[in-house]
């Protein structure tokens, strides 16, 4: 018996659990995704006029992905109707590339075991690793060219940032922008230096006197090769006294634009030692610190030693540029911790990589929102943490979700929500109409209720739509599951589910 014989006879088009990932889900993304919600929903959403934190510990299967995504797009959402006052969503959850490079700064013996290699991680480098997508994606839309049709994704369309907005920027915003992209632009669409100059050309930000030293040293180089010429051809000097002469009178000249040079070599060796997430070279670093004047570079926060203040000023000046293109919060969220290669879903090495972001500080950071959708094994270790992290890290002033569990009420409304989306038109399938009536509705929820997480759900009634359609033929068919076949495929699924 077909599977999409027994569902369309139920008025269902589609099969709604055959997907367990809620990023490569369609019937999620299509349908459920403005229209299936966690009770715990407002509380982790909030209010995108105040950007707040949420914490949530759930275990795998339980939804945190499909949360995240519905996040977004109800963030994007309010962008279009806000164009104004935008929220910028920052999704942290692709961590191997900051590990990698991470990795990369460290010693040979510390960078071949993951767990000293996630002992080394800070609060800045995870601080870093932000601004870094924050950057990176705000230079790509200035970047972009955007006409006057709106096409393309709704993130896509509520992230734009206006020609007319770069334009009306002042020199201070232009050159904090320009200074996060030196620093944190890790595009790789085309070379550092020439996607830096493209953006300072789009900002309009003027550095024609920026060079005024080394042309000075150029000129002064040449006259005193003129000199030293005409005094040598007319045997004034001999030809070693001339080249002294020469390399003298050049050094002189040069000092200001060397004085520079060394300054921004300095500035470009720290930077590329403190700032241990992103890829970086020495040379490109100088080259682009040299096109900011002198006067404008001094004093200015940058990633080059190991401490958080500069980050914290940085991320400041990320959002303030941020308000003046028309989004007036940040929201970061971060998902996925167990999956990076380096914390390989083990506990103590997820814990290691999350707890320097659990630092109140950042957490309440204004105007800045971070949704962490965390593991559930990191809650019970948060319990067993000393008063020193609790102090640190606040947790009682955050909105922290202990437990993100589902009902066996809130399952069946979620299999029922599914059902729906995938009904054909009219039709208003329930769970329950699939299986006979010797199993009952109580009996449904007490079996949902220990199933406990979406993913497991859509697994078992998948399994048990298999097995009953694999006992009957499509000339003979049955359209209700029967409860010997419900219950077999229930116990084989509870015992694959029992640890090894």
């Amino acid at each position: 018996m077909n599977i999409q014989s027994f569902l369309e006879h139920h008025g269902v088009l589609r099969n709604p659990f055959a997907e367990e990932d809620a990023q490569t889900d369609p019937v999620f993304k299509e349908h459920c995704i403005v229209s299936a919600y966690h009770p715990v929903w407002d509380k982790v959403y909030g209010d995108p006029t105040e950007p707040a934190t949420a914490i949530v510990f759930g275990p795998k299967g339980s939804g945190k992905t499909a949360m995240r995504l519905q996040i977004d797009r109800h963030l994007a959402a309010y962008n279009v109707e806000h164009p104004t006052k935008r929220i910028n969503v920052i999704r942290y959850d692709d961590f191997n590339p900051f590990l990698d490079h991470f990795r990369e700064r460290l010693s040979r013996r510390s960078a071949k075991k993951p767990e000293r290699v996630l002992e080394a991680w800070r609060l800045w480098d995870h601080m870093d690793a932000i601004l870094c997508i924050g950057t990176t994606q705000l230079v790509d839309r200035a970047l972009e060219k955007t006409g006057e049709e709106e096409e393309g994704p709704l993130p896509v369309i509520a992230s734009r940032v206006d020609d007319r907005d770069l334009a009306k920027l002042d020199r201070t915003t232009a050159r904090d922008l320009l200074l996060l992209a030196c620093c944190y632009d890790q595009s790789t669409s085309s070379s550092f230096t020439g996607r830096w100059e493209q953006f300072r050309r789009k900002l309009g930000y003027s550095n024609w006197g920026v060079q005024w030293d080394l042309w000075l040293a150029i000129g002064w180089a040449v006259l005193m090769l003129m000199l030293t010429g005409y005094l040598f051809r007319t045997e004034k000097i001999e030809w070693d006294t001339a080249a002294w002469i020469f390399a003298g009178l050049c050094c002189l000249g040069c000092f200001p634009y060397a004085r520079r040079w060394f300054r921004c070599q300095r500035l470009a060796m720290g930077i590329h030692r403190h700032m241990r997430v992103g890829k970086r070279e020495i040379g490109s670093l100088r080259k682009v610190l040299l096109q900011f004047p002198a006067k404008e570079l001094a004093s200015q926060p940058l990633p080059r030693f190991s401490r958080t203040d500069d980050r914290f000023e940085l991320l400041t000046k990320l959002q303030l540029a941020g308000k003046k293109l028309g989004f007036s919060g940040t929201i970061v969220m971060l998902d996925r911790v167990d999956e990076p290669h380096m914390t390989g879903g083990k506990p103590e090495l997820m814990r290691r990589f999350v707890w320097p972001l659990l630092d109140n500080k950042l957490l309440k950071h204004p105007g800045l929102g971070l949704k962490l959708m965390l593991p559930q094994e990191l809650h019970r270790d948060i319990e067993r943490e000393s008063t020193e992290f609790h102090e640190r890290a606040r947790l009682d002033k955050q909105n922290v979700i202990p437990a993100f569990a589902w009902t066996g009420e809130s399952l069946y409304d979620l299999a029922r929500a599914r059902m729906s989306a995938c009904a054909a038109e009219g039709r208003t399938p329930e769970p329950k109409d699939l299986f006979s009536e010797q199993i009952g509705y109580t009996r449904l929820l007490a079996v949902f209720q220990s199933l406990r997480v979406p993913r497991h759900l859509f697994r078992f009634l998948y399994r048990v739509l298999v097995e009953h359609c694999n006992k009957y033929s499509d000339a003979e068919p049955n359209f209700q599951i029967d409860s010997q076949t419900f219950e077999s495929v229930l116990a084989v699924y509870l015992r694959d589910l029992e640890p090894k």
